[in-house]
């Protein structure tokens, strides 16, 4: 990973005012990149507005549904690079609002693609998706990225279009005048400034500072959790190297090693630990919820044999940062220390 690659670069990042968006933004920002932003306004107490430097964006706050004001930002910027964040991303939400949630994911990815294809700035383009985009069978081993697509709720159904959007826009269109673009698969994510409701660490957090007892729905449910620098360098690593080399394009997971895919009451008696004191969970079922999966984990091999990539904070560690995040009045320094920190790491 070499950061020194995108100074001076032109970036167009969709959802950059979210969770993942902002932390993408502040690493690209200390990295030298000239950065476009097209997304919704950001959530109040979310980390966009404590840890990125707004005036040294172009923000355009938008919907990616809407093509023609997607499509005008997109040619202002004539970016070299391209990063497709903007997504509804919650499962809850996604059972309340199946309609929406269609449009944002398929639509919206369709919308973004069509700026690329209808242009000839773009040298690398990564669209993320999720882990959930495979057919859940509760298997104990990881899904790999040639298993099959598909969901039996909304959300997941949903993101597994966009990789079929993704795939499409690539075969038809990208790859044969040497574009490359990418999707990402990655686990669930965790760390500072994350404001999501019904969100486990989240809501950790939320009960923590009232002093309440943190509840927990599913707490056999096991997930691959993994900081949110994880993932996003190795976004910036895909970007970087289908540049030089256009035939690693293509579908990769991205996750934490296997003894970080952990149950929910796992993940909540760790917080309990680093958060100290008295921080107690407890299980409260809620009958009136949607299902979920019970399983899911993650093979990454092919991420690691592509890019020499792998995972570097463990669950503990991520959780740690997290807290940590939360805990310090200087948000910005803190984001920066920890960039700093993780980039340090990968060196190892």
């Amino acid at each position: 990973m070499n950061l020194d690659f995108y100074n001076g670069k032109s970036i167009f990042i969709t959802g950059h005012t979210g969770f993942k968006g902002a932390w993408l933004c502040r690493v690209l920002q200390r990295a030298g990149a000239r950065i476009t932003g097209y997304a919704l306004e950001p959530e109040t107490g979310a980390a966009y507005d404590s840890i990125v430097d707004a005036a040294a964006i172009t923000s355009h706050i938008g919907d990616v549904r809407d093509f023609r004001a997607l499509k005008a930002a997109f040619d202002v910027a004539q970016p070299e690079i391209v990063f497709h964040l903007a997504a509804q991303p919650l499962v809850i939400v996604a059972f309340e609002r199946p309609a929406y949630t269609f449009e944002v994911n398929v639509q919206g990815t369709v919308n973004l693609l069509e700026c690329v294809r209808l242009s000839e700035c773009a040298r690398s383009v990564v669209v993320i998706t999720t882990d959930k985009v495979y057919r859940n069978t509760e298997r104990s081993y990881g899904y790999c990225e040639i298993d099959t697509l598909g969901g039996n709720e909304p959300y997941s159904t949903s993101k597994a279009c966009a990789e079929l959007v993704a795939e499409t826009y690539r075969e038809s269109f990208l790859r044969p005048r040497g574009t490359p673009l990418s999707t990402a698969r990655a686990g669930n994510v965790i760390g500072g400034g994350d404001v999501a409701k019904n969100r486990i660490v989240p809501d950790c957090v939320r009960s923590a500072r009232r002093g309440e007892s943190i509840i927990v729905r599913n707490p056999d449910s096991v997930r691959p959790y993994q900081h949110v620098l994880e993932p996003l360098f190795a976004y910036l690593l895909i970007a970087q190297k289908q540049c030089e080399v256009s035939d690693l394009s293509g579908e990769y997971n991205i996750g934490p090693d296997e003894a970080d895919c952990i149950t929910t009451a796992e993940l909540a008696g760790i917080f309990c630990d680093e958060w100290g004191g008295t921080q107690t969970w407890e299980h409260l079922p809620n009958a009136s919820a949607p299902h979920e999966s019970g399983l899911l984990k993650l093979d990454c091999a092919k991420m690691r044999s592509a890019f020499g990539w792998r995972p570097v904070w463990d669950v503990r560690r991520a959780l740690a940062k997290t807290i940590e995040w939360e805990r310090a009045e200087d948000k910005l320094s803190i984001t920066d220390k920890q960039i700093d920190k993780y980039a340090e790491a990968t060196l190892i």
